[in-house]
């Protein structure tokens, strides 16, 4: 019994990073309506920088907030350079340019840092283990739940419950109207699509320790991701931490009672939930 406890946090811990690397990719598909495929490709980028940082001796929990505002930048650089010609541009157009720049981070990376896997060095606080409830429970796996969960409620206030949310929802709703009465809208899609970006590049630093890093990081996690926001509903939050939280607990659920058939769940769960609810859950029907 206390095995199946332990699977059920591990699910859980990567549940959280599933939610912290898809969560921006929600934002921009469903309230910015952008198919960026290139949405692994800040992931890569944003574990790389922590890689290297932390190698270079700063600290791993300032090396954080440090790449969640270097990826940020560059993601708003990418949107104002090249992004933003695409928002009325077809999905097949968006689909192409993003994967393209996916492939193209993905062969620079190779190009740097070359094909082998990159370790990370974590603080020995977690590394180690700590003892909840009779149970032994890694540092890294709690502290990647509270990460998830304060970044959650963040996401949530800051959407629901502040003037730049409400912008954002006036925006694409209705870009004409918001510009008349004297919203940014360039400047807030730039900024929505960077907070984005620097959402993803978090959650790679945080995948290093427990998924590895190659420079086919890009692509390799992107079908997870895009199960993430389907499941969850694209531009819902709470959606999207619902959806992780759930495929991250039967992933590990189903590595551990049955690995054979861990791939079938996971898709049939996908497959189920679209066909009850097209929108995902948490999802507004066009």
């Amino acid at each position: 019994m206390s095995s199946l406890v332990a699977v059920l946090v591990d699910g859980v811990a990567y549940g959280m990073l599933l939610f912290l690397s898809a969560v921006g990719l929600s934002v921009t598909l469903g309230l910015m309506r952008f198919i960026n495929l290139a949405h692994g490709a800040f992931a890569m980028v944003g574990a790389y920088l922590a890689v290297v940082v932390v190698g270079a001796g700063l600290p791993f929990l300032l090396a954080l907030p440090l790449v969640f505002v270097v990826v940020g930048i560059f993601g708003i650089a990418i949107e104002r350079t090249a992004i933003r010609y695409l928002y009325r541009r077809s999905a097949l157009e968006q689909v192409l340019f993003s994967i393209g720049l996916a492939f193209a981070l993905g062969a620079l990376a190779n190009l740097i840092f070359g094909p082998q896997q990159q370790g990370i060095l974590t603080p020995a606080w977690l590394t180690g283990r700590v003892a909840l409830l009779g149970l032994e429970i890694t540092s890294y796996r709690l502290f990647l739940i509270a990460m998830g969960a304060a970044t959650a409620i963040a996401l949530i206030y800051l959407f629901e419950h502040t003037l730049f949310g409400a912008r954002i929802r006036a925006a694409v709703d209705n870009r004409r109207a918001a510009e008349g009465i004297g919203i940014q809208v360039e400047r807030l899609f730039a900024l929505t699509f960077g907070l984005g970006a620097a959402l993803a590049g978090l959650g790679g630093a945080l995948s290093v320790e427990m998924l590895g890093l190659d420079p086919a990081f890009a692509l390799k996690y992107l079908t997870m991701l895009l199960m993430v926001v389907a499941i969850g509903g694209a531009g819902s939050i709470e959606g999207s931490l619902l959806a992780a939280l759930g495929l991250g607990t039967v992933d590990a659920l189903f590595k551990y009672l049955l690995p054979e058939a861990g791939g079938f769940v996971i898709f049939g769960l996908l497959v189920a939930v679209l066909l009850v609810k097209p929108a995902g859950l948490k999802g507004r029907v066009a």
